[in-house]
């Protein structure tokens, strides 16, 4: 085969390579067009935008999106008057904190997921899959079962109570999962995902134990609301670790585009490629686990958006991480975003747990995509 044939192979390869400038993918009756990662990350940052402003209106007390719109801007720039007193005060310091809280967790379980899926090379893999939820689920009932994290315990260690030790339940989780996965050979996703199931299923029988032997009503009901995910404690001042959090995970993994793609691969066509898919693998799970962790026990456990997101972008845009990445967490942030405002609304004078409205509209999502196969994972 001369050099030109081999040449004009290759330009044909990387112009329809997933993410790349003009990419398509084959597709019944054809070939489908695909967005350009760039075109779409400028989409989803406009309609973001005017996601919280619309968001923010929404309620139980509807507030006008003129009004939500001029709160925000005199907030924000000092352009304009506060408008209404009440207003101001629903929008700016009850409804905007949570709005942007529902913002970062979407798109930190996005960008989670995304990179569990693609460092275990598993289409299944979720911000979970290590035992996050259970051990975080253990450490909150425990708090709130024993009275731990109850103000002047010891589980106030630092004014954080019932959160402090979520997170601390759920990393303790994904610790004695990735020892139990390197433990006696080379560590695998195989054993990772099997350790997960395993300390899921030890932390939910203790979980489980707690709650029958609890004496207090009171406490097994908020348990029970923690465990299905709330924003309702949303304030300014849960927004800077959080956010920082999922900010510096997000930019660290954006620069590691390429490894996660040749780990997506496989172990063999990454270690051809130079990676070492070991210490790479580690070092993304522990990152994963501390940012679902802190997710976690800042608003409990909201399934599904790890999931359903990652698989949505990568059949709109194919997996090349270059582009999976940023379209994942900005459209993880606007699926959660809407699915508060769904279950803020959705009852009247009363707040529906958010986990169960993600699990609602994500699961006949995936059915649907499994169904018609509009999904792709690695070079399927």
């Amino acid at each position: 085969m001369s050099q030109d044939v081999i040449e004009a192979e290759r330009k044909e390869r990387w112009k329809e390579r997933p993410g790349g400038r003009g990419t398509a993918r084959a597709g019944r009756g054809g070939r489908a067009w695909r967005p350009a990662p760039s075109v779409l990350v400028a989409a989803l940052l406009l309609l973001l935008a005017g996601s919280v402003v619309v968001s923010v209106s929404i309620g139980q007390v509807d507030v006008p999106v003129r009004d939500s719109a001029r709160v925000l801007l005199h907030e924000l720039t000092g352009i304009g008057g506060p408008g209404d007193p009440m207003f101001m005060d629903v929008v700016w310091n009850i409804r905007l904190p949570r709005v942007l809280l529902a913002a970062v967790v979407g798109a930190g379980l996005a960008l989670c997921g995304t990179v569990m899926q693609a460092t275990l090379q598993n289409p299944l893999a979720d911000p979970f899959v290590l035992g996050i939820s259970s051990g975080a689920s253990l450490g909150a009932a425990f708090a709130i079962l024993t009275g731990f994290g109850a103000a002047g315990a010891v589980g106030a260690v630092a004014g954080l109570g019932v959160p402090f030790w979520a997170f601390i339940g759920a990393l303790a989780a994904a610790a004695l999962v990735l020892g139990v996965g390197g433990a006696g050979s080379r560590t695998s996703p195989v054993k990772l995902i099997l350790a997960g199931t395993a300390v899921n299923a030890l932390c939910g029988a203790a979980s489980s134990a707690l709650v029958y032997f609890a004496d207090s009503a009171e406490g097994v009901r908020s348990v029970t609301f923690w465990s299905m995910g709330s924003l309702a404690s949303a304030e300014w001042a849960t927004l800077p670790a959080v956010s920082t959090v999922v900010l510096i995970a997000t930019a660290f993994f954006l620069f590691r585009s390429r490894v996660l793609n040749a780990l997506l691969m496989g172990d063999e066509a990454a270690v051809t490629l130079g990676i070492d898919p070991g210490p790479h693998r580690r070092i993304h799970l522990v990152l994963a686990a501390v940012v679902t962790g802190m997710l976690v026990a800042t608003c409990g456990i909201i399934g599904f958006v790890g999931l359903i997101v990652p698989h949505v972008v990568r059949s709109a845009i194919g997996p090349d991480h270059r582009g999976l990445l940023p379209v994942a967490v900005l459209s993880g942030a606007l699926f959660l975003i809407w699915a508060d405002v769904v279950a803020r609304v959705v009852v009247p004078n009363a707040e529906l747990p958010i986990g169960i409205v993600t699990s609602v509209l994500g699961a006949p999502l995936f059915l649907h995509m499994l169904i018609r196969k509009e999904y792709g994972f690695g070079d399927k």
